[in-house]
């Protein structure tokens, strides 16, 4: 699994940095992600973080 960010849809909620280990603001306050491979332990938080994104700006790539 690799995530990745709609950067038109992300308006800096930070929704996703419950998962920490994968997300980051950016120095504009908008949401960067990892662009490793997602670890399979992190797959669940991955998954809760892509949930809570009130913009659904996180596009996952399984």
């Amino acid at each position: 699994m690799k995530v990745t960010i709609d950067t038109d849809r992300c308006r800096g909620h930070g929704a996703c940095l419950s998962c920490f280990e994968v997300f980051t603001l950016n120095p504009d306050g908008y949401a960067d992600a990892i662009s490793d491979p997602i670890p399979d332990e992190l797959v669940p938080d991955v998954r809760e973080a892509v949930a809570a994104c009130p913009e659904q700006a996180i596009v996952v790539v399984e």
